[in-house]
């Protein structure tokens, strides 16, 4: 709470905003098998899907936002096409 984040967990197919460069695009978070939610202050690996192709590449940066403020940040480790 203190850094702004989020205050509740969110769950599988949470579609948050990636700012990633100077881009902000819409996603989906799809969370690893067996993990039901992420609480705020988790640390996990996650899979995303963009909704619009962004130039992108490993170990890029991002933030996820949601309504207009930063509530998580990740790097990029493996690009899916």
């Amino acid at each position: 709470k203190d850094e702004g984040g989020r205050h509740t967990p969110f769950f599988n197919g949470y579609r948050p905003q990636f700012y990633i460069r100077t881009t902000d695009v819409t996603g989906t978070l799809n969370l690893p098998a067996g993990v039901e939610m992420v609480m705020p202050g988790d640390k996990t690996t996650i899979t995303g899907e963009l909704m619009q192709a962004v130039a992108i590449e490993k170990g890029s940066r991002f933030a996820i936002r949601e309504g207009g403020r930063t509530v998580g940040a990740g790097t990029i480790t493996e690009i899916i096409e």
